[in-house]
């Protein structure tokens, strides 16, 4: 087979990473199996050392490095996860590792960077400026350059979740890659189609920062502009040139989600099967929940490719699918502007059976007349029915209140 070479990289990876990494588990989901309508599988990337797989490419191409490279120290570049596995490595290995991250990176990953031993260098708006900048680092100094992706000993030390899949599920028929630069989908594809060549591989991108699937569209190497995306960590402008070759030549095709998919799937991850996954790392199990990648009656696995997600982001993706599910709701009316009005109206919230979240009281707005204040509040609701019950009961106490969408 054309990639050999890499096949058997990927085989001595096992071994060198065998104390460095985590075995991580297939976890049978029965919920996105019925959202899916197959028996789908989740990869659980996001209990790897370090919180992704990243730490698997990262330790074997470092153990490569010759005692005088290792002597001299690594400089990367990333958008947090490659950070995080290279400065986890570098540190197990006793090497001086710099990492160059772009200055909107999430903080829990600059500081898990900095946490696991590297100094971290703030440098542009976009991963790719970053690399730019960790380029220019080792063309000037003796430190050796760790690409995040286009490395094929990187690659190798990827490829080895495609081996753990085939241990635990050899009749797996699809399988769901996140693709940025397009790393892990390449040494996944290796792993897997030199043991099982009739397996389906599909890579799979946000959207708006498609790389990969306009790059083979295109028949070579493009960029892609805007990476206006929640999922940081597949946001690359374009991939290398040994992913694309080797995306070209052994996936089924690479598909991509939007960002409502993604976070609907990020959402029913937490609620339904208590995983915690970065934005980028549910764009694979994304396409399956949402019909993009057919897997009716297969026997799939979604690779979860990393769980470093910023709380405050989580907090706000959790707080938009509650109003898009109808669990929390935002409700406007107007009341007299006088001691006990406002308390007429939690006693009908109350009877409601709802709770509320927030209020907020306006006095200021010049449509509304000066003996009266505008009153907002965000209820957490049980169903529909609740909601209908509580205007209800507001309007005939001569409340009008409805439910604002805004």
């Amino acid at each position: 087979m054309k990639y050999d070479h890499i096949y058997e990289k990927i085989l001595d990876a096992r071994d060198v990473l065998k104390d460095i990494k985590h075995v991580t588990r297939l976890d049978h989901s029965s919920t996105f199996s019925r959202f899916a309508d197959g028996e789908i599988y989740l990869k659980l990337e996001n209990l790897q050392k370090t919180g992704s797989f990243k730490v698997r490419g990262a330790a074997y191409a470092m153990s490569q490095l010759t005692d005088n490279e290792k002597e001299a120290g690594v400089v990367a570049a990333s958008a947090g996860n490659h950070a995080q596995g290279v400065a986890y490595a570098a540190t197990r290995l006793g090497i001086k590792s710099t990492i160059v991250m772009p200055v909107f990176s999430p903080v829990a990953k600059i500081q898990a960077t900095e946490g696991y031993g590297a100094e971290v260098i703030l440098h542009g708006t976009s991963f790719d400026d970053a690399l730019s900048h960790a380029l220019e680092i080792a063309d000037n100094s003796d430190v050796t350059f760790l690409h995040p992706f286009n490395d094929e000993d990187v690659i190798a030390g990827q490829g080895t979740i495609g081996l753990e899949i085939l241990d635990e599920l050899p009749d797996v028929e699809t399988i769901a890659v996140p693709v940025g630069g397009g790393g892990l989908v390449s040494g996944i594809a290796i792993a897997i189609k030199h043991q099982k060549p009739d397996v389906k591989i599909y890579g799979v991108e946000a959207k708006s920062a498609d790389a990969m699937k306009e790059s083979l569209a295109a028949g070579k190497v493009v960029g892609v502009e805007g990476l206006d995306t929640i999922c940081d960590g597949i946001a690359v402008k374009k991939p290398g040139s040994i992913t694309f070759e080797i995306a070209s030549d052994l996936l089924e095709g690479v598909v991509s989600v939007e960002e409502f998919q993604v976070t609907r799937t990020l959402f029913h991850l937490l609620e339904r099967a208590k995983i915690v996954v970065e934005p980028a790392g549910t764009v694979g199990l994304a396409a399956m929940q949402h019909g993009v990648i057919d897997v009716i009656g297969k026997k799939a696995v979604a690779v979860l490719s990393g769980g470093n997600i910023d709380m405050s982001m989580m907090s706000r993706l959790v707080e938009k699918e509650l109003f898009r599910l109808g669990r929390s709701v935002r409700v406007k009316g107007v009341i007299l502007d006088r001691i006990g009005s406002m308390n007429k109206v939690l006693e009908v919230v109350a009877e409601s059976g709802v709770s509320v979240i927030q209020i907020s009281q306006d006095r200021s707005d010049p449509d509304i007349a000066p003996n009266k204040a505008e009153l907002e509040l965000v209820l957490e609701v049980p169903d529909q029915s609740a909601v209908d019950s509580m205007l209800k009961l507001l309007r005939e106490k001569g409340m009008e209140f409805e439910i604002h969408e805004d």
